[in-house]
């Protein structure tokens, strides 16, 4: 029973997830602050089309040291390759997009002109905010 119940949450959970992702629902908006918590931003990577392998490698060695500075610092949270090869996407521990714009902008490729990047916020899972509705 108790594996039902869960079931039942996780499913119940999972729509409103999907709803959340078109239009907010009457309970969505009370229990929502009032603007959404930033607590990182996701940034994916790209080679700009034209740019050589052999361009992007010849500026490796410092982006390579930068990064991991950055890293070590506790900017870069979490860093992962592309499966296509293309570049790279990294979680950055940024209150905004605008810093973490000035974080990626800092980096040698980025400063050769060589990928492009897309920013996204991210914060906590919104339905989760259900949760702590009270009935």
């Amino acid at each position: 029973m108790k594996a039902i119940r869960s079931a039942i949450l996780i499913l119940a959970l999972t729509l409103t997830g999907v709803t959340a992702m078109t239009e907010p629902s009457a309970v969505q908006a009370q229990t929502q602050a009032p603007s959404a918590v930033t607590t990182g931003v996701m940034v994916i990577l790209t080679a700009k089309a034209g740019v050589t392998r052999e361009q992007i490698m010849a500026i490796m060695p410092d982006e390579i040291r930068q990064t991991v500075q950055l890293y070590l610092t506790g900017k870069v949270r979490e860093w992962y390759s592309r499966s296509d090869g293309r570049g790279a996407v990294f979680l950055l521990d940024s209150k905004d997009v605008a810093e973490a714009h000035a974080t990626m902008d800092a980096l040698p490729l980025a400063r050769q002109d060589l990928i492009d990047h897309e920013y996204i916020a991210v914060g906590p899972l919104m339905p989760l905010r259900l949760l702590m509705a009270k009935p």
